[in-house]
Order: C-alpha cells, then structure tokens, then sequence
C-alpha cells in the first residue's frame, strides 16, 4: 500500500501492519454477515458466533496498536509515513467500532427471540439497510488499501444513502408500535440494531476521511462536500 522508502525493513513492516489492518477488516466483516444472517434468520447461533468473534477482533485491535507504537519509537517517520500510521490507528479504531455495532445486533436479535415477537417485526427494510453498510465497509478497506481518494469521496456520499434508510425505518417503526403497542419492547430492540447498522456506515465514512487525509494531508471531518471535493483534487 504505502509507496517504497530508501529503508527495504520499513518498507516490510509498513507492509506488514497494512496486512494486519486488511486481515481485521475481514474479520470485522465476517461478523457484520453473521449478524445479518441472525437478524434474517433469527437465529441465536449466528448470533453467538458474532459475540464470540468480538474477542479476536479486541485481540487483533491491541496488536496492531502495539506494532504501530514499535515502528514509530523505532523508525522516527516523516511527515506523510507519520500520517499514515496515524491513519492506520484510526482505522483500526473504527474497525474495533464496527466489530462493537455487529454484537450489539447480535445482542438484539437474541433480546428479541427472547420476547418472542421476532416474526412478527419488520425486519427486511433492515437488511437491505445492513447490507448497504456492509458494501460500504467493504469499499472503504479497498479504497484504503489502493490510497484512492477518489473512492473515499464516492464513500462519504453513499453514506448519505444509509442516513435515508435509517431515517425512514425510524419513521416505519414508530407507526409499528403505535398499531400494535404489544411490540414496543421488542421494536425498540430494532431500533438499536437500525441505530447500530448506521453507525457501520459512520465508521465506513471514517475511514474514507482517513484516505484523504493520508494522500492530501487535509483533515476533512466536518466540512462541507464541496471542500472535500476541493481537497481531493
């Protein structure tokens, strides 16, 4: 990912926490689908794999913290190198977040199957909206890797998308419960995995920012699009 230095040993160890980041990417992912699956399918299973994943992906978030601090002490980074570790840190950060929102779900759904109103809930509006954050997830830990900030604009834009979904099954939700005030406990279970599922797409956008960050050495959290547009270019 990162471009070549005069030192082939940083080089491999840039390399190497790069690896690390992309390998708990995929780990992160993996409970984010066994979420989805327990939250379609209600099942308590997928939901305690997702908890049980949540450990290695605590693990793996402490490791690479650790390397991080071992490269910067050692190597003394310039400028651009220190943005990236930097970036680096963060990212994992947000993905350790993501990994917290797919075991909330996962605590959801078993807090639903327990209140026994699980097939009765709206739950397909829900993951249409789950796999939208997953794809943004996915494209933001592949912008990230290739450094393409103009993947990460496309990002921050589809994040808007996601707000939309989560808004509108908010609305939804409300009119559920008001017509069947029997469901309230369980429906506001649903409204924490909706709350979570958008926040998937918050550390996605997060991640995004940190691309640009990284190439343009502009800090874009909290500006307008049209600044970040400007930014990129």
């Amino acid at each position: 990912m990162p471009d070549k230095h005069l030192s082939t040993q940083f080089d491999s160890e840039l390399n190497s926490v790069s690896a690390r980041v992309m390998e708990l990417g995929g780990l992160v992912e993996s409970q984010i689908r066994q979420a989805i699956y327990a939250l379609s399918q209600f099942s308590a299973e997928s939901a305690q794999q997702v908890s049980d994943l949540e450990l290695r992906v605590n693990a793996m978030e402490v490791e690479i913290d650790r390397e991080l601090s071992s490269i910067i002490a050692r190597r003394q980074p310039t400028a651009r190198d220190l943005r990236l570790l930097m970036a680096i840190s963060k990212t994992t950060a947000n993905l350790e977040r993501v990994g917290d929102e797919a075991d909330k779900i996962a605590r959801m759904v078993k807090s639903i199957m327990a209140g026994g109103a699980s097939r009765a809930l709206p739950t397909s509006d829900l993951r249409v909206a789950a796999e939208l954050a997953s794809g943004l997830l996915r494209k933001a830990l592949d912008a990230f890797a290739r450094l393409d900030t103009k993947a990460a604009v496309t990002i921050l834009k589809d994040d808007d998308l996601l707000d939309t979904e989560f808004d509108g099954f908010v609305r939804k939700l409300i009119t559920y419960m008001m017509e069947d005030p029997r469901t309230i406990s369980s429906s506001l279970d649903l409204l924490f995995v909706a709350k979570a599922i958008e926040r998937i797409g918050d550390h996605a956008k997060n991640i995004a920012e940190f691309i640009i960050y990284i190439v343009k050495g502009e800090d874009v959290r909290h500006t307008s699009m049209e600044q970040i547009e400007h930014a990129v270019k």
